[in-house]
């Protein structure tokens, strides 16, 4: 249980955890403020009851120690208290008005050196009988002694410690909410720039690191993350051109060498002396189409990644889909249906989107077993091209991983049939730099591979 709360505590957002622990704290301080304004403000007034219970009994017996005992004690001027006047037999020889005619009420031990005590006494008979603080003060003569005993009612402290209780423990909720709230708001005001650092980072991709963060207008240290963060783009930024620089360097390098040798081993096939040499011609002649088309692919991902090349601009990709479809049939022997292909305008680059269609379909004649369908139409803003084949198909889990580069299944899909797995990773690209997604369905069977981009409106 308490592991669960601790993953469920840490996957919260740190805004949420940091109100949550202010608004403990906060709840925690007010209420031990309260209880201890409480406590010290009982304090305070019950020392001011015992204090007023002095005076009086200090007062009744002055008065016993210098005239005869009067058996009625007049009130005193601030409010009702209780006296009485115990001999040394404890008898009670003088009280006041509310306890004329009553019995001894006060029974604890009075010292005759120091401060005297006070005590709190109950049921004095006297009103409700409530709770009282008494003292005792020895009086008379030598010969006659007495205890002069004084009580004050605790009554007006008890209802207003009771009210300022229910006071506070009605306000301080109140108080920690309002507090909590601007906790909240401030929380999020000072991760603001955190988050928009966040959302900056997010866009910034693989092919667009030449993006950098906002800095704070401060010196704390959100404002050295973001230079931090903006330094660490510089040098990826870097290392990643310089890695594009070289393989779209190496990949132009080996185009030339590999187009004589293609030429070499085109004109050695047709001219071999011998059946053998004209097959190992033939063979490495297919070698060398494979080694091009393989060099091909990586200077185009290498200027899909560095956003070269691309040239938005209106085109009819319906007249693309067709082109590519008459290609493909001098290349395979399936049959192609292209019938449920409609107009459809988008805005991009009619050689990338060329290309796209071309690894489609080459994707569908490898793994094809009886026959290939394309599809395009458009509608609500979106151009739908789809290419499907009654292959293998994809399993569920491979196809978001059928998109990255050199991915081969270990299905019948990975067989070597000359694909370099850059196929698909080419369309994924293109797409992306499109705006566009490309998804993959289950075709019953086979696979149905949809490009989704967005389409312009036909004239």
């Amino acid at each position: 249980m308490a592991a669960g709360v601790r993953f469920w505590w840490a996957h919260r957002s740190l805004r949420l955890r940091l109100t949550a622990a202010a608004a403990l704290v906060i709840a925690v301080g007010l209420a031990a403020a309260a209880v201890l304004l409480v406590v010290w403000l009982h304090a305070s007034l019950v020392n001011g009851l015992d204090s007023a219970a002095l005076q009086r009994a200090e007062v009744v017996a002055a008065d016993a120690d210098s005239a005869p005992i009067n058996a009625d004690i007049p009130a005193a001027d601030h409010g009702e208290d209780a006296v009485q006047v115990v001999d040394r037999g404890g008898n009670v020889i003088a009280s006041s008005g509310n306890l004329r005619h009553r019995p001894r009420a006060f029974f604890f031990p009075v010292s005759r050196s120091g401060t005297p005590r006070a005590h709190a006494v109950q049921d004095i008979p006297v009103g409700e009988s409530g709770s009282w603080r008494a003292v005792g003060v020895p009086a008379g003569s030598a010969r006659n002694p007495v205890t002069v005993y004084v009580a004050v009612p605790t009554e007006s402290v008890d209802q207003g410690l009771a009210r300022l209780a229910v006071g506070l423990a009605a306000g301080t909720p109140a108080v920690v909410a309002l507090l909590t709230a601007v906790v909240w708001a401030l929380t999020g005001r000072a991760l603001r720039p955190v988050e928009a650092m966040r959302a900056q980072t997010a866009e910034i991709t693989a092919s667009d690191l030449g993006r950098r963060l906002d800095v704070p207008p401060t010196a704390d240290a959100l404002a050295r993350l973001a230079r931090t963060l903006n330094d660490l783009l510089e040098r990826l930024d870097t290392a990643t051109r310089r890695q594009r620089r070289f393989i779209a360097d190496a990949a132009h390098e080996l185009r030339s060498p590999l187009s004589a040798l293609r030429t070499r081993l085109d004109v050695a096939a047709r001219h071999a002396p011998s059946p053998e040499t004209q097959t190992l011609a033939g063979s490495l002649l297919r070698d060398c189409e494979r080694l091009t088309r393989l060099v091909d692919d990586l200077l185009r991902l290498a200027r899909l990644d560095d956003r070269r090349g691309i040239r938005m601009r209106s085109v009819d990709l319906d007249e693309i889909v067709f082109a590519e479809v008459r290609e493909a049939r001098r290349r395979t022997g399936l049959p192609i249906d292209q019938h449920a292909v409609g107009a459809a305008r988008v805005r991009g680059d009619a050689d990338a989107l060329a290309r796209v269609a071309r690894n489609l379909l080459d994707n569908a004649v490898r793994y094809a077993r009886s026959r290939i369908t394309v599809s395009l139409h458009s509608g609500d803003g979106t151009a739908c091209l789809v290419v499907a084949d009654d292959g293998p198909g994809i399993p569920d889990a491979d196809r978001e991983r059928v998109f990255e580069r050199f991915t081969r299944l270990d299905d019948a899909r990975s067989r070597d049939t000359g694909g370099s797995g850059l196929g698909l990773a080419i369309v994924h690209d293109v797409v992306m730099a499109h705006h566009g997604r490309t998804l993959i369905e289950d075709n019953h069977p086979g696979a149905r591979v949809v490009v989704l981009l967005p389409a312009e409106e036909c004239c």
